[in-house]
């Protein structure tokens, strides 16, 4: 190869990554914060709605469309299909929150197709549901992986779950929809 095609390439090179550096300054200008602010209890909350970040919610809609970022013109990456499904907020912007499900999949979806209400999945295969929060009380049901549960309460190891019309204690790490530190009432 002569110098002389080896610096037209360069050239080239050079002209281009020019033309492009400020449309990537410019796109990632766009590109929203899914960061929070921390707060004066040293929680980072949410620069919308200054709630805990992440926190848990669920789907209010039977379909929701989440998105590739936070407005109607960005493409629909995939459809939640199940109401009252748990859903982890890990952002916020605008009227938006960015969403995680229990796989980790997720993208933002609009505020409107999320509540606060509380619910939790079976994140354990044929999870018992005890009538007290210990080992070895009566077992009131028998739960599938995947079945999701009304959250009622929390303590340190157990929870309160209505799943079905029955309704019992839990183990924590047998669900998703909760942290293992949180107290829930």
């Amino acid at each position: 190869m002569k110098s002389t095609d080896r610096s037209g390439m360069i050239r080239n090179f050079l002209l281009a990554l020019a033309l492009l550096l400020p449309v990537c300054a410019f796109s990632q200008a766009l590109e929203p914060s899914a960061n929070g602010v921390l707060g004066a209890d040293g929680v980072l909350r949410g620069p919308e709605t200054n709630l805990p970040l992440p926190r848990y919610v669920s789907l209010k809609a039977s379909e929701a469309n989440v998105r590739r970022g936070p407005s109607l013109s960005h493409r629909i990456d995939w459809v939640f299909m199940r109401e009252d499904m748990p859903l982890r907020v890990i952002g916020e912007y605008g009227h938006w929150r960015r969403v995680i499900d229990n796989e980790g999949i997720g993208g933002w979806i609009h505020y409107s197709l999320i509540s606060g209400h509380r619910t939790v999945m079976i994140a354990k295969e044929d999870t018992k549901i005890l009538s007290r929060p210990e080992s070895g009380a009566p077992e009131t049901a028998l739960l599938e992986t995947g079945v999701v549960a009304e959250l009622k309460q929390c303590n340190t190891n157990w929870c309160l779950i209505e799943a079905d019309g029955h309704d019992g204690w839990a183990p924590k790490e047998a669900l998703w929809g909760v942290d293992p530190q949180e107290i829930y009432n």
